[in-house]
């Protein structure tokens, strides 16, 4: 054996140990005797993103600036947050808006946000499907993160559309997060906005995708990611209805394995442990809170296994400042969309406000109606107020004030129903907005009360919830009517002519306008009111939009210049003499005293 060829042996012996022990000492590394990790959630941001209400043009107390400043003071402490978003950031204020379908070419807002602010990983959400595929195909291409969804089913291929999971690691710690949105969407969105995925049930989802996870990636720690609600009997549904909209604590219950499982899409701020020892948590929206889940973790030696002690905490963002840097980075964007929303739109000759219109006629819907029958020349408008409580003020309209007027984007479709059906839309969105008063003492507002037979105070609004949502009182225009509250839902509604005299005909067939939420189902008013199949709905299909109602509701308004709202009085609610006194009082229930 010649000496060169020795030498190349000894050496590729000792490299081999060297590599040996060194992938060993790695493993050794990779756990920890102990390690207490953080994770943070923003859910439900909805456009949050900097301390200032492009709509009310004024100051906001919560964004993810105030957040940004918690992350900053725990890294000065010495803890890293592991930050996750729960969905629901593309829509809600004109900052969005703008990056959605103003400044297209730009990367979109929220991916610079999200991306300055190192989040980990984020979830999908409802309305971040909603500004349609341009938008949320863009967006996660410049998310520097990966955006989960894992029961968005990709038809072409049958994997997911989007990520389904992803794991990181703190701490020698592996984290496995797993994401799932509501599987209601195809109830509220038009198929041509989510073209190409179909959404699982998220029972079934995680049922499926968590042995993977298990057997796969072996992680310390698995998180549950669920653009959904908690509340599972929401609109009639329970345990096994399929495709549950708000089905996160049925996962958490029904599927084996997860840690710590956030909330989103209701809203409501969430932080229990449940009996099987799952932390559940959500943060409320426009980034009002941050849900924040710190997790000690102690290895068992002998049980080789890893003792697991968790707490939920829930910050109120709006005791913190602004991150002055953060500010800093994004200042020129925040100027350009001060500028954007306060262009001129048109004049309005008279305020309007959706404090009347939770009680009758108004002229903040009936703006919305005239418009939309002028879009659309139709027979019958069917419209709601999008808004719990929002007042636009007598005198120059602006572009922010056009998100006042119609808070979502959603489109303006035609469809045709005949005077039966729309009869019994009329009856469900009565039946859900007016109680069945027995005289005059009682309440006008079908509120909702708890186990007792006391009303319920919701913190939402800060005022007594409602047996249905505000955006499902929808009212018609074109059709003279009455709305009788002395009766059951099912009997209350009178129609005696259209608009203009002529006869309404149950028989008869009509041309609708309508939103694309009301018109694919969403609310149940077509579906379980007028009782047409949700697989029919686009036989009833006339035409639609291409851009939003909010786009239409604008250049309307800018070509007549001058607008004079009024309530049309197509409608009454009777008695009225109940109807009077009982508004009086059911205002002071919702808005407080004047």
């Amino acid at each position: 054996m010649n000496r060169t060829y020795t030498y190349k042996l000894v050496i590729a012996w000792v490299l081999t140990i060297l590599v040996l022990t060194a992938g060993c000492a790695g493993i050794i590394q990779k756990r920890p005797d102990s390690a207490s990790i953080v994770i943070a959630e923003t859910s439900d941001v909805h456009g949050a993103l900097f301390p200032w209400d492009f709509i009310e043009n004024k100051k906001a107390d919560t964004s993810l600036a105030q957040i940004q400043t918690w992350i900053n003071e725990q890294k000065d402490a010495g803890i890293t947050p592991l930050l996750l978003d729960n969905g629901d950031i593309l829509q809600g204020q004109p900052t969005v808006y703008y990056s959605n379908f103003e400044a297209v070419k730009d990367e979109h807002l929220v991916a610079s946000v999200m991306n300055y602010m190192d989040y980990g990983a984020g979830s999908v959400g409802n309305h971040d499907i909603e500004p349609g595929h341009p938008v949320f195909d863009k967006i996660v291409r410049e998310f520097e993160f990966p955006w989960l969804a894992a029961n968005a089913i990709d038809k072409s291929t049958g994997k997911p559309y989007f990520k389904p999971y992803t794991v990181i690691k703190q701490k020698g710690i592996k984290i496995a997060v797993l994401g799932l949105i509501t599987p209601g969407i195809p109830n509220w969105l038009p198929e041509n906005i989510w073209e190409g995925i179909e959404f699982e049930d998220m029972v079934v989802s995680a049922e499926r995708w968590v042995p993977i996870i298990r057997e796969k990636e072996n992680p310390d720690l698995l998180v549950g990611l669920f653009h959904s609600g908690v509340d599972f009997t929401y609109g009639g549904g329970d345990e096994n209805t399929p495709n549950n909209e708000n089905a996160t604590k049925l996962v958490a219950l029904k599927v084996p394995g997860f840690d710590v499982v956030f909330a989103g899409h209701d809203h409501a701020g969430w932080n229990e442990i449940l009996d099987n020892g799952v932390l559940l948590l959500g943060a409320r929206n426009a980034a009002r809170t941050l849900a924040v889940a710190r997790i000690d973790l102690q290895w068992d030696k002998e049980a080789l296994k890893w003792v697991k002690r968790k707490q939920g905490q829930i910050i109120d963002v709006a005791g913190l400042s602004p991150d002055p840097d953060y500010m800093a980075a994004f200042e020129p964007k925040i100027d350009m969309i001060k500028s954007y929303v306060s262009k001129k739109v048109g004049t309005l000759a008279s305020a309007i406000s959706t404090r009347e219109a939770m009680f009758g006629d108004s002229a903040f819907v009936d703006l919305i109606h005239r418009i939309q029958l002028d879009i659309t020349d139709a027979d019958i408008s069917f419209a709601a107020p999008l808004s719990f409580d929002k007042t636009i003020d007598a005198g120059d309209m602006f572009v922010r004030d056009m998100f006042k007027l119609y808070k979502y984007e959603n489109l303006l479709y035609t469809m045709k129903l005949s005077g039966r059906e729309v009869k019994d839309f009329l009856e469900y969105s009565y039946g859900l907005w007016f109680n069945q008063m027995q005289n005059a003492e009682d309440h006008l507002m079908n509120f909702k009360k708890d186990d007792k037979g006391d009303l319920i105070f919701s913190p939402r609004n800060n005022s007594y919830e409602t047996t249905a949502r505000y955006y499902n009182y929808d009212s018609a225009a074109g059709i003279n009517y009455t709305v009788d509250v002395s009766k059951p839902m099912g009997e209350r509604i009178a129609i005696s002519s259209m608009a203009d005299g002529k006869p309404f005909d149950m028989t008869s067939e009509y041309t609708i306008a309508i939103n694309s939420y009301r018109g694919n189902g969403g609310g149940g008013h077509l579906t379980r009111g007028a009782g047409i199949p949700k697989d029919k709905l686009t036989d009833r299909m006339i035409s639609s939009t291409i851009k939003d109602l909010r786009y239409f509701l604008m250049k309307w308004i800018e070509e007549k210049g001058v607008v004079t709202p009024a309530a049309f009085g197509n409608w009454q609610v009777i008695p009225g003499e109940w109807w009077e006194k009982a508004k009086q009082k059911d205002h002071e229930m919702l808005f407080g005293k004047k």
